[in-house]
């Protein structure tokens, strides 16, 4: 097979069959990275790298640090898709385009108050809901960041209590 990688690996010589955007690659080691994967099949740095999921579940983004086990008992199907440019997420009942994979808390505060105010009486709360599988729903604090999807609820609060 043409895209056979022959790689010393902790899999023994087996080798283990999967699909990138539907052509077929064979891999001698029980575990493959994203890295590994994108070098492959030459899919460029602007396409996030997907585990094909039977529904009713979603695919999952394969980050660069996140190595997918190929011995499962079937075979795993990998997509490649270019990034999204923007997705809408909504703050306090307002739809707002987002460009980034992830938004920080002071974000969620400047874009629902038109600022982040800093000082020790301005109290701020943010709750969210509808995220992705790394962070479906909860809450945030200063200092913290939270992957986003499309249509992802965010409720922010400013208390000032001087």
């Amino acid at each position: 097979m043409e895209n056979e990688i022959k790689d010393h690996g902790d899999h023994g010589n087996k080798v283990l069959n999967f699909t990138i955007d539907g052509k077929e690659y064979s891999w001698n080691k029980e575990y493959i990275t994203s890295a590994e994967i994108r070098k492959l099949a030459h899919i460029p740095d602007g396409n996030d790298i997907w585990l094909a999921i039977k529904k009713p579940w979603e695919n999952e983004l394969i980050n660069n640090d996140t190595s997918v086990n190929l011995a499962r008992p079937e075979i795993e199907h990998f997509i490649s898709k270019q990034k999204h440019a923007d997705v809408e997420i909504i703050i306090n009942g307002r739809p707002v385009k987002w460009d980034k994979k992830q938004i920080t808390f002071v974000e969620v505060i400047t874009i629902a108050y038109g600022e982040y105010i800093d000082k020790p009486t301005m109290v701020y709360t943010v709750g969210y809901e509808d995220g992705p599988k790394e962070n479906r729903e909860g809450s945030m604090y200063k200092g913290a960041t939270v992957c986003v999807k499309n249509k992802m609820i965010f409720h922010a609060t400013a208390t000032d209590k001087s």
